[in-house]
């Protein structure tokens, strides 16, 4: 659908000069899809979302494709883009949620766990048999998990969490349940496996990149969460419409993370 950038309208027209003019706030603006937007041909586009949702990374791809490499890079950097935007505007969370941290990336050598240097802290929540979300925060604290929650999850839901004290005043906002591990394992029936499962996944699919550059990767984590929340669905054609229907003036601003 295309959208007044100024209003977020969808009622205009064309008035002769190539750009659209909206009906309602009287802006001129132009609008590019994302798809339309790569300066490849169409069967060269077709083949680097095919080989993207195959997950072949971009320099496996030198043997597969006449592009170049920077073309590629662009490209699936504007597919993770889709995906970050529509896991930005999924609905929050009820009813029975997994909260959980972890970090990706860093050096091996040195300070270990949550002060190592390099590494990104990652909050994420599961509705149990249902989708996921996972945002990069600032700090591992009760500040910054607590902003992640109170954005992504309605009032009255029922939280599952670890023993972290941060997650204390759950109590306030729902009910909570607080998992207590023996051995590394749940001490009884509760436990929050659904989150767990899905930082060995999303670590086994960053595994294959090799290193993912600082600044897109909240694109990289988005497109994993896209893949595991459409796990059971074809890719190709999902993201196909998403790449025709989002513009790249609607995107620009998600590209780049800085800090």
């Amino acid at each position: 659908m295309k959208r007044c950038p100024g209003c977020a309208g969808c009622r205009h027209y064309r008035p002769g000069d190539g750009r659209l003019k909206c009906r309602a706030c009287g802006l001129r603006f132009t609008w590019t899809s994302v798809w339309d937007s790569v300066r490849l041909p169409t069967a060269t586009k077709a083949r680097l979302l095919e080989l993207f949702v195959l997950g072949v990374p971009s320099y496996r791809q030198r043997f597969l494709s006449d592009t170049s490499a920077v073309s590629r890079e662009r490209f699936h950097r504007l597919v993770r883009g889709c995906c970050a935007l529509v896991e930005q505007l999924r609905e929050p969370f009820e009813g029975a949620i997994e909260c959980d941290e972890t970090t990706f990336g860093g050096a091996r050598k040195g300070k270990r766990g949550w002060g190592a240097a390099g590494k990104v802290i990652v909050f994420g929540l599961v509705k149990r048999n249902g989708c996921v979300k996972a945002m990069p925060i600032p700090a591992h604290d009760r500040a910054s998990i607590m902003r992640e929650i109170e954005a992504h999850t309605r009032e009255g839901a029922l939280y599952y969490t670890d023993e972290w004290q941060a997650y204390a005043t759950l109590k306030l906002r729902g009910e909570h349940v607080m998992i207590r591990k023996e051995k590394g394992r749940p001490a009884g029936r509760d436990h929050i496996n659904g989150i767990e499962g899905f930082w060995s996944y999303a670590k086994n699919w960053l595994y294959m990149y090799r290193g993912v550059p600082r600044q897109y990767f909240h694109l990289y984590l988005a497109e994993v969460c896209y893949r595991y929340n459409h796990r059971h669905e074809n890719l190709q054609p999902l993201l196909y419409k998403l790449l025709k229907q989002i513009s790249i003036q609607e995107l620009r601003p998600i590209l780049v993370r800085k800090g």
